[in-house]
């Protein structure tokens, strides 16, 4: 007789398979990242469908077969009707998803990640946060999950000459692992200028203080910043992955 296993998880990929089915691809709470078949699901009388979509948190239940793990019940938790509705804060949720699938490579519980999509995905609900707040709150997932994953950028002193970092001439340097100073940056003439208020953004982040984001103040010129020094230190990590 099949073992049957249920969990809850945040539903962020799927694909349609076959003729009715789909598989969806899941973070679950007992269990890590999942991907599960549901079978005849995309059948207008298939009892699932109310229970499982894409950015859904669910309860999950699930048997495992000799090639996929099969869909056998779903029960829907939160369905974040606010970010469903807003275009911007879906983009968000599909940004994340991607760097989810992107980084995430086996089955593996983890509950720091668990408890950050959590907090992610509650605050990209909120409407009482503007789009601003909101890319802020995806930029507290990034890094907070790029820290879990062991990649946790040095904010506080030279990356290479273990320096303590001052105002100035600073340096953002992948391979580097974190900010360099000016000194360095010329030994290893690589890196991007980094303003010291997006070090000071960053190391808020890191402290895993989400409340902290509605006080911040960012200017255009830091948004720009954030997206470039992400964009680039997460094509790094991809890179050291593969």
């Amino acid at each position: 007789m099949a073992i049957h296993y249920r969990t809850k998880g945040f539903i962020f990929e799927k694909i349609d398979f076959r003729e009715a089915d789909r598989i969806f691809t899941i973070f679950t709470e007992d269990f890590g990242k999942l991907e599960i078949l549901a079978k005849a699901i995309r059948k207008i009388k298939s009892k699932l469908r109310g229970g499982i979509e894409l950015f859904y948190l669910t309860n999950v239940e699930f048997v495992q077969g000799k090639t996929y793990k099969t869909l056998t019940d779903a029960s829907l938790i939160e369905n974040f009707p606010n970010l469903r509705k807003d275009l911007k804060r879906l983009k968000i949720a599909y940004e994340i998803s991607e760097i989810l699938d992107d980084l995430i490579k086996g089955e593996e519980k983890d509950e720091k990640v668990w408890d950050l999509l959590k907090e992610t995905f509650q605050g990209l609900n909120n409407l009482l946060l503007s789009i601003k707040e909101c890319w802020l709150i995806y930029y507290y997932f990034f890094w907070n999950f790029l820290s879990i994953l062991g990649y946790q950028p040095e904010l506080n002193s030279c990356s290479i000459c273990q320096k303590k970092l001052t105002p100035g001439n600073l340096y953002f340097n992948p391979k580097e692992g974190g900010v360099i100073c000016f000194d360095c940056s010329k030994k290893v003439k690589d890196g991007k200028k980094i303003e010291s208020d997006v070090i000071k953004i960053l190391r808020l982040i890191l402290k895993k203080e989400m409340n902290f984001l509605k006080k911040l103040k960012i200017e255009k010129t830091h948004q720009k910043a954030m997206k470039e020094i992400s964009e680039s230190y997460l094509s790094f990590v991809k890179e050291s992955q593969s």
